[in-house]
Formats: C-alpha cells, sequence, structure tokens
C-alpha cells in the first residue's frame, strides 16, 4: 500500500514517515519549501 504523507518536512509528518516505514509501508512524502516566512526567524 502506498500512503501520501502531507507536510513530510514537519515534526509530524517526519515521525510518521519514519513509523511506516519501520512497518515496511511504501510512503510518498510531499511537502512545500517556500518563502513565507522570513529566514532569519
Amino acid at each position: 500500500m502506498d500512503i501520501l504523507i502531507t507536510g513530510a518536512a514537519g515534526l509530524i509528518g517526519l515521525n510518521l514517515a519514519d513509523t511506516l516505514l519501520s512497518k515496511k509501508y511504501s510512503i510518498i512524502g510531499l511537502d512545500n519549501f517556500n518563502n513565507y516566512y522570513d529566514p532569519n526567524l
């Protein structure tokens, strides 16, 4: 089974992906990297 995880680069998405990968699921991770927030923050 393929599982799509949105927000895969975030804390919850990353931990979910790690857990599912350890259970041998196939993961498709999706996230949006943009410059909305000031990088100096």
